[in-house]
């Protein structure tokens, strides 16, 4: 968990296709190399489908139908279709709309731990401004936000010691997206929730959503944009405060800032493995045969260190020309909120830096606790003195 990229390093220097156990202790093929990766990710013949799995391979966790129809298990025509839909409600201008409400909550809270001297940044930062984010783009009200961070934590990195979490963690989801779905059928507002709703009440035709497809849209645009932008913020946080001299870049022209981001995320994105997919036929990948239904799981954090394609990988450098990074995913398949992200990140970073310039760890590097996930790159906490 601490150094996953030097096992992938070693991984991808071994071979660029490897048949593993997957997190659950079943068989399946992780991808490792830049070009291998790229190719997969947009490659049609890998379907995200469940129904295209061999029985007994990884699948990833399940969810009720209620929460599973959603478009990290669809393929085309269906991904085609509900991706469309809620591109015409998750515009350009709605996100650009957020800027100010993001900037004015990242400031409260910094305003919160600003007398302390110390904090847990992910917990008093990175935490709850996505949170904030995500329920302001979706419309739910402060006093109707519960807690996200706990269900997906129970989602993504389940603790051993209490196996049902999970399950209530899903039971929770299930009631509160059916009441908040109930609530801006009756009361519309200028939301992105309200708007999905209209696209499906409104649209007679065959595009139209289904209801599952309705609630499994609002809880993955909640699941993803909360979990990967909060890992974003605590990674890229960390990575600056552990290369002083690139932090100075930042410091002293603030500006870079929207472009070094895309550097951070390359450096320590928040996924380190792609969701995973199954061949629909016999799929030769790096000069292996991977048999059909299989479980194949691209990892995008060896490909964004090969040095095929990214030159000294393990260096974070700011001025780096990181076209074609693939932290966020490639293809049909690319992150639908990366803007909303990058956004977020942008202006987390920003304001942190203008608030405490002397900002560093409180604690040693190798004292540093990372979620227990072979999905999520993520600080469980990220102890820092101003």
């Amino acid at each position: 968990m601490a150094d996953p990229y030097g096992l992938y390093a070693r991984l991808r220097e071994a071979g660029p296709v490897h048949r593993i156990a997957g997190p659950d202790g079943r068989p399946a093929w992780v991808v490792t190399r830049y070009d291998d990766v790229r190719q997969a990710l947009a490659d049609p013949r890998l379907s995200l489908d469940k129904r295209r799995a061999r029985p007994g391979g990884y699948q990833g966790f399940a969810l009720p139908p209620a929460l599973d129809a959603n478009l990290l298990n669809m393929d085309p025509p269906d991904h085609t279709r509900i991706r469309r839909l809620v591109t015409q409600a998750f515009t350009a201008g709605r996100i650009e709309r957020l800027r100010e409400p993001v900037r004015r909550t990242a400031d409260a809270l910094l305003d919160g731990i600003a007398p302390d001297g110390r904090a847990d940044l992910v917990a008093a930062y990175a935490a709850p401004l996505p949170i904030a984010v995500i329920c302001e783009l979706l419309g739910v009200p402060p006093q109707d936000r519960p807690d996200f961070r706990g269900w997906t934590d129970a989602l993504v990195a389940p603790d051993p010691a209490r196996p049902g979490r999970a399950k209530e963690a899903i039971g929770s989801m299930l009631g509160f997206f059916g009441r908040l779905i109930a609530h801006k059928r009756a009361e519309p507002g200028d939301d992105l929730l309200s708007a999905l709703i209209a696209v499906r009440d409104e649209n007679d035709g065959d595009d139209r959503l289904s209801e599952d497809e309705l609630m499994s849209l609002a809880f993955l645009i909640l699941f993803a944009g909360y979990e990967n932008t909060v890992q974003l913020i605590g990674n890229a946080t960390l990575a600056l405060l552990r290369h002083p001299g690139q932090l100075a870049k930042l410091r002293a022209d603030p500006a870079r800032i929207p472009s070094a981001v895309e550097e951070l995320v390359r450096y320590d994105g928040p996924a380190l493995l792609a969701i995973r997919r199954f061949p629909v036929d016999d799929l030769p990948i790096g000069g292996v045969t991977v048999p059909a239904g299989e479980t194949v799981l691209l990892s995008l954090a060896a490909a964004v260190r090969d040095p095929l394609r990214f030159p000294e990988p393990d260096r974070l450098d700011l001025d780096r020309d990181t076209a074609g990074h693939l932290a966020l995913g490639h293809g049909i398949h690319y992150c639908l909120g990366a803007p909303l992200a990058r956004l977020e990140t942008e202006i987390a970073l920003g304001a942190l830096l203008e608030r405490f310039p002397r900002l560093a760890l409180d604690v040693p590097y190798s004292e540093l606790r990372w979620r227990p996930s072979t999905r999520a790159r993520g600080l469980l906490t990220l102890p820092v003195r101003y």
